[in-house]
């Protein structure tokens, strides 16, 4: 079992379920980043994710491309974001994904990248536009190295897609809760619960839930229905709110644990 799996396990035996909280890894550094990351396991966290910031982040609205802009003036490259993971994996046995588009990951190379993500500690690895009729030569050497494939599935996806997505997905499935880009929301899609049991009916695996997750009602509505609750936008929003000031990591901690309704640990 990766980590993933084992940390999904584990919340089931607890009756629990889980919070994940997205970073733009780099922004407003490496260091600040490192920091965080440390700071949301201490607020609840139970799987985090790193962006790989990319000139070209289709599937996100202006806050997570903001952040993005900031990483990239900072020069930062996935080797910094697996060097990154790698001191994160030093103080943490927290679960970690590398999230990017595909195009940062096919240059770098796929088993190069397959062999430097275990290395560094990562558990899985997500390619957000990549679709499942491509995916193979992304899902051989990621899974021959031991790390988790995950795949999002749409609520426009297809039953026969949905199969599909589940098939080359592995540690948890990754739900998106809407049609669009990311972004904080008033309220989550009316139409979730449907989506998740169609879902369902193709997959046993852990259901995690992401974009406009931003309250912690929306967490709360998620965790109803799923086994995990993604947060992005609006945790990357707390960081930008906060750049500058000297408690910006316990503030965006502070957030995150109210987001979970819940003290830090």
């Amino acid at each position: 079992m990766t980590r993933i799996e084992k940390r999904f396990v584990q919340l089931k035996c607890h009756n629990a379920k889980a919070f994940i909280p997205y970073l733009t890894a780099g922004d407003p550094s490496l260091e600040v980043t490192l920091e965080l990351a440390l700071a949301l396991e201490k607020a609840g966290a139970d799987v985090i994710e790193l962006g790989v910031p990319f000139s070209d982040p289709i599937a996100d609205g202006p806050v997570i491309q903001r952040a993005t802009e900031r990483a990239l003036k900072n020069g930062v490259t996935v080797s910094q974001v697996l060097a990154l993971g790698e001191n994160i994996r030093k103080q943490s046995g927290i679960p970690l994904v590398l999230f990017s588009y595909f195009n940062p990951l096919l240059n770098y190379g796929l088993e190069r990248l397959a062999a430097d993500a275990v290395k560094a500690g990562f558990d899985g690895v997500l390619a957000s536009d990549l679709t499942v009729e491509e995916s193979e030569p992304f899902v051989r050497p990621m899974r021959h190295s031991g790390l988790d494939t995950v795949f999002l599935v749409a609520p426009t996806s297809s039953p026969e897609r949905m199969k599909k997505i589940a098939a080359a997905s592995t540690g948890f499935l990754y739900a998106v809760s809407r049609t669009g880009v990311t972004g904080e929301q008033q309220e989550l899609a009316t139409d979730l619960k449907q989506f998740l049991e169609t879902l369902r009916m193709h997959t046993r695996m852990p259901i995690a839930v992401g974009f406009g997750i931003s309250r912690p009602e929306h967490v709360q509505a998620v965790w109803q229905e799923a086994e995990g609750a993604i947060v992005g936008s609006s945790i990357v929003k707390a960081v930008e709110e906060n750049i500058g000031r000297p408690d910006l990591v316990e503030r965006v901690a502070a957030f995150a644990a109210w987001l979970k309704g819940s003290q830090s640990k």
